[in-house]
């Protein structure tokens, strides 16, 4: 902190994609979800739909998350203030977190990171908690080895956590993908540890709490991978006290079978006889003094794909003769790479497995599920897919028997790395783009009591652009009139896009909408409701107004003729609420209305001026006659313009606030600057004014003043310089900032105070870190100089946690009085868009 400045910083949304990979998603005790998305471990609330923070700490990409307790010991977590989660990533690392709800304020901790254990990536954490205070886990890797921990929380905040291995176990080289640990029924201090890998069978160990676990027996029936396993909590057979728990186990061969564990007597008292009966009855295993016996309880087929994830329903709370009994619900989820999620259970009279309910049947877009998992309450189910998204539903039913699952909302983002951000032009919404070919629209929606923004809920509005290539870069095109944007990928084509009526419509009814700011008379100019994809995913052609009237499915009814050349014709409405995936994948497309061809590689970076006249390009190069800007005029989208300066990728283009000048950045470790002028009958003429050899290493991005002719650039020799054009069209440096501690990879120049001439510039880093600093301009006669202060330093939790590509402010009206509070969006490689509110 500088000693002038105190600025408040407030994380306002994060919008993020859940990594594809199987055991990723673990709902708490806690009511939260945690998924991993990229490298950071992603938290969000299933009451708002809100991401709430990102842990930093991991160094690779997080493969499977588990909370301590998870829904499933709910029952044992009332009275806890204290949560706990572990996170495993694909280098081996266990990170154990904390989460505090004292005084109902969230507060997280990095408690430790676990010896480490594994040589290859953790592939799945599973944990039994024992007590409220003490628990025991496993954890899985692809190397074959299986590591046993005991860890015990501290009772008074002063205390640490203790982690002990207690045992390690080689199964062989084949990787181990699920486990699942139970304590043995009537036999504290001794459990039971399934494991399930690729080579189609179920290993079941023993062993006590304080230590080493033995191999008892296999369970094969599986033909395939085991994808997951589940034991249920103790269940009562009969009025004695004989117990039992059941093993639930999902494979790819589209199976899922339930396997019972009984407990038939004492080492001593028990002996069976070798008959064929025995042969059907299932192996019999000894742990300590008890003998257990398993049988196949019931063979599930349902589902047409690979069943990714089986899990029981957590227990409930039964008052029986005045006593609070946990009860474990002999209900199973399961999900599938079908595209569904199932609810199973016995029927009453029969005891017959069936399945009650089915969700999911998604549209072609939706590409099946990776998980399942049951809420707390058991009242709600959410599932994670292919693309990164989240699907919840909640059972609205008043009734206890009859079942009626609802869509509800949840968060969702990009699930690679988001590589350029932009606001609209006046801040309605913010639009990105990123390496999983999306491009999506972010913007906050009112509350329905009409709260201020104290409490403002951010949603993805719409997906204008599904892709069949990684996109690079976005820029608006701004002006009067309708919305666009115009977008460049790894082609050599700059698409252009164009908003369509049903997203205008859409857009009254977010917070940043405002009444009437879409007039009617503006609307009826618009005659494309909204946009078809393309089979292969590259040209989205318009649905225009009065054909609307057709019937829907014209391209592949019911009749089983569907196949990839044919895609249903999709049907964009306006949305009142905030839309699910189902609808953003597929249902709010914008046409595309031109492409520029000219580029004779990859786009790498886009920027339109301020009058929305014109757009700069430019593409990947390894020579001068590649590195070439292109210029584009808006409306009539011609070439108007082939700027040459630069022998290497152009990385950053901008235009000054007056559009009269085009600054460039490249990796050849040169800025150019441009004059741009209109002549009189509107010819566009350019002028190299400069180049200028300005940094020891790769220039990343560069930044105008909003009140002068000065900009900032920043690069990998981790310094940012800020540079002043002065009267006789001399460019000179004016400050240096202090040097940074890695890479400076994005940076943002915004105004502060017109009269003063301050401003405040924010850098981004390649770790992820955000730093603002208050700069001041001084002109007299003998030239320009400038002062510089730092103004924040934001902390971990609240930046990116690997390289930001992009910072934008919010556009501010051009007014003369101060801007105390300041919008700033960031994109990142940790697939996370996150938005900050800055009060000054």
């Amino acid at each position: 902190m500088s000693e002038n400045t105190k600025v408040e910083a407030k994380r306002v949304f994060i919008g993020a994609g859940c990594n594809r990979v199987v055991n990723n998603v673990s709902w708490g005790a806690s009511g939260l979800v945690s998924f991993g998305a990229q490298n950071a471990v992603a938290v969000f609330c299933p009451k708002t739909a809100q991401i709430l923070t990102t842990l930093p700490g991991h160094k690779a990409a997080v493969n499977c998350t588990h909370w301590l307790p998870s829904s499933k010991f709910a029952f044992k977590a009332k009275n806890l203030d204290r949560h706990y989660l572990l996170s495993g990533d694909s280098d081996g690392i266990i990170i154990l977190w904390e989460l505090s709800t004292l005084h109902n304020n969230q507060q997280w901790r990095h408690v430790l990171q676990l010896p480490l254990s594994h040589k290859k990536g953790v592939t799945c954490i599973t944990a039994y908690m024992v007590s409220e205070t003490d628990a025991m886990f496993a954890s899985a890797s692809s190397d074959g080895v299986v590591n046993l921990w005991d860890v015990s929380f501290p009772a008074q905040s002063s205390e640490e956590c203790k982690v002990v291995c207690l045992d390690s176990i080689c199964v062989d080289t084949k990787a181990i993908v699920t486990l699942a640990l139970a304590e043995l029924p009537q036999n504290p201090g001794r459990f039971a540890l399934a494991l399930g890998g690729l080579d189609n069978k179920i290993k079941l160990y023993s062993g006590e709490r304080t230590g080493k676990f033995t191999s008892v027996c296999e369970l094969k029936g599986h033909t395939d991978w085991i994808r997951s396993l589940d034991f249920s909590l103790p269940l009562h057979i009969t009025e004695q006290t004989t117990d039992c728990i059941m093993l639930v186990s999902s494979s790819q061969d589209k199976v899922i079978r339930i396997w019972k564990l009984v407990l038939v007597g004492d080492v001593g008292s028990w002996r069976r006889e070798i008959t064929l009966a025995s042969y059907i009855e299932g192996p019999v295993f000894i742990s300590g003094t008890s003998t257990y016996q398993i049988s196949v309880e019931s063979v599930l087929i349902g589902h047409e794909d690979w069943v990714y994830s089986v899990e029981w329903e957590p227990p409930v709370i039964n008052s029986i003769d005045g006593r609070l009994v946990n009860h474990q619900p002999l209900r199973i989820l399961s999900a599938s790479m079908d595209k569904t999620m199932m609810i199973w259970r016995p029927e009453k009279k029969t005891g017959v497995w069936v399945n009650v309910v089915c969700v999911g049947e998604l549209s072609h877009c939706a590409l099946g599920f990776y998980g399942g998992h049951w809420s707390p309450n058991g009242l709600s189910i959410l599932a994670h897919g292919y693309g990164g998204s989240f699907h919840l539903w909640r059972n609205v039913s008043s009734s206890k028997e009859a079942e009626n699952w609802q869509m509800q909302e949840v968060p969702s983002g990009h699930f690679a790395a988001v590589t350029d951000v932009t606001w609209a032009r006046t801040g309605e919404y913010l639009l990105s783009v990123s390496h999983d070919q999306t491009t999506r629209v972010f913007s906050s929606w009112k509350n329905e009591e009409g709260n201020e923004a104290e409490d403002e809920h951010w949603h993805e509005l719409a997906r204008p652009q599904v892709h069949g290539h990684d996109i690079n870069c976005v820029a608006m095109v701004q002006g009067k009139g309708n919305h666009r944007f115009v977008s460049g990928a790894e082609e050599k084509v700059v698409r252009v896009f164009e908003a369509p009526l049903s997203f205008l419509m859409t857009l009254n009814h977010t917070c940043a909408g405002g009444e009437g700011s879409f007039p009617e008379d503006l609307q009826e100019d618009v005659q494309v409701l909204g946009a078809n994809m393309s089979a292969l995913g590259l040209s989205q052609k318009p649905i225009y107004l009065h054909s609307s009237s057709e019937p829907l499915e014209r391209n592949g009814g019911g009749d089983g003729l569907d196949t990839f050349e044919t895609v249903p014709e999709a049907a964009p409405v306006e949305l009142k609420e905030p839309p699910i995936e189902d609808q953003l994948a597929f249902h709010t497309l914008w046409p595309e209305s031109h492409k520029l061809y000219g580029h004779g590689n990859e786009l790498f970076s886009l920027c339109g001026d301020h009058k929305g006249n014109l757009v700069a390009s430019s593409c990947k190069a390894q020579s001068a006659s590649m590195a070439e800007i292109w210029l584009w005029e808006v409306g009539t989208w011609k070439a108007v313009g082939r700027l040459q300066s630069h022998s290497l990728t152009v990385t950053h283009l901008e235009f000054s606030y007056d559009d009269t000048m085009l600054l460039s950045v490249s990796r050849d470790r040169h800025f150019s600057v441009f004059s741009i002028q209109r002549t009189d009958n509107g010819e566009v003429s350019h002028k190299l004014m400069a180049k200028v050899e300005a940094h020891k290493r790769i220039i990343w991005a560069c930044s105008w003043n909003p009140f002068g002719h000065q900009f900032a650039t920043s690069s990998r020799d981790k310094t940012v310089k800020i540079w002043s054009i002065e009267s006789d069209a001399r460019i000179k440096q004016i400050l240096a900032l202090p040097q940074f501690g890695s890479s400076v990879t994005a940076v943002a120049w915004t105004g502060l105070d017109r009269k003063e001439k301050s401003g405040c510039v924010a850098v981004g880093m390649e770790s992820g870190l955000i730093e603002l600093w208050t700069i001041k301009i001084i002109e007299t006669e003998e030239g320009t100089t400038a002062t510089a202060a730092l103004a924040l330093r934001l902390e971990p939790f609240m930046c990116h946690v690997s390289a930001v590509n992009r910072l934008v402010w919010k556009p501010t009206e051009k007014c003369e009085s101060n801007q105390s509070l300041l919008r700033l969006t960031s994109c990142a490689d940790d697939n996370c868009v996150r938005v900050f509110d800055f009060k000054f």
